[in-house]
């Protein structure tokens, strides 16, 4: 029999390349016209992987997000690889908003891709390995029709696929 062929269907992040877009962001808020005697401020956990955003509005904070969006689509990062939670109120009507940067694919997910290559029944096998999926199979070819496949759907963040072999 010939030896199985196997990728790994992982999610990550470069978080020095959301530190490049955090500083560019950081200096574009505080030149901007519109954005610059504002109040509005931009800060980065890198080891959290959290984005915070304060801001005398709503209004002005969005603008702070779509300027660091900008900023990460230009380095390569998926839109997608951040999930933004619910402005919250703070003192003197301002407002903050936390951005966490997803790493990893999450238990549910998984399975939600798993039971999906499942269902196209091409002939592989796919297992979950904590983070990420591995999907093994005896034809390269099922294997790319499996990359195609999962490239053609929408997960809620972005998918890679790595260690082809």
């Amino acid at each position: 029999m010939a030896k199985e062929a196997s990728f790994d269907i992982v999610s990550t992040v470069d978080m020095q390349e959301v530190d490049n877009a955090f500083q560019q962001a950081k200096k574009e808020i505080a030149q901007r016209y519109d954005l610059k005697d504002s109040g509005a401020e931009i800060t980065l956990d890198k080891a959290k992987g959290q984005v915070g955003i304060a801001a005398p509005a709503d209004f002005v904070a969005k603008q702070v997000m779509d300027v660091f969006g900008s900023k990460l689509v230009k380095r390569g990062i998926a839109l997608s690889a951040l999930s933004w939670g619910e402005p919250v109120a703070a003192t003197g009507g301002s407002v903050r908003r936390t951005g966490t940067v997803i790493n990893g694919i999450e238990k549910e997910t998984a399975s939600k891709i798993s039971k999906d290559i499942r269902d196209t029944k091409l002939k592989c096998k796919v297992q979950i390995e904590g983070d990420k999926l591995r999907v093994t199979s005896a034809s390269r070819d099922t294997l790319q029709e499996v990359i195609a496949f999962v490239k053609g759907r929408d997960y809620g963040q972005p998918l890679q696929f790595t260690n082809y072999r």
